[in-house]
């Protein structure tokens, strides 16, 4: 973890298992990302989950897996698994990888 300016910078790499795919999770996902400034990518996995890494302020990071654990409306979430991981601040925003 780093600290600029007073903030606590982190990073989360998540991977979110159940029904996930076909239901915007990765709209969603960007669109709150965007909201709270944070930095990153979200993508579909090949087994049906979707994988995403989010860097910025930590408690909005925070926010952003709590945003994982309960998903859009339609999710069905059965696994979520985060790995906290130094700061890297290597994004200059937040998008969908295909």
């Amino acid at each position: 973890m780093k600290i600029e300016k007073g903030y606590e910078r982190v990073r989360a790499h998540v991977l979110v298992h159940g029904v996930v795919q076909g239901i915007f999770f990765r709209t969603n996902t960007r669109s709150k990302a965007q909201i709270l400034d944070i930095k990153g990518w979200v993508k579909n996995t090949k087994d049906g989950g979707i994988e995403a890494v989010f860097e910025g302020d930590k408690d909005r990071v925070k926010e952003m897996v709590e945003f994982c654990r309960k998903g859009p409306s339609g999710a069905v979430i059965t696994d979520v698994k985060v790995e906290w991981e130094p700061y890297r601040a290597e994004f200059t925003d937040f998008e969908i990888k295909h």
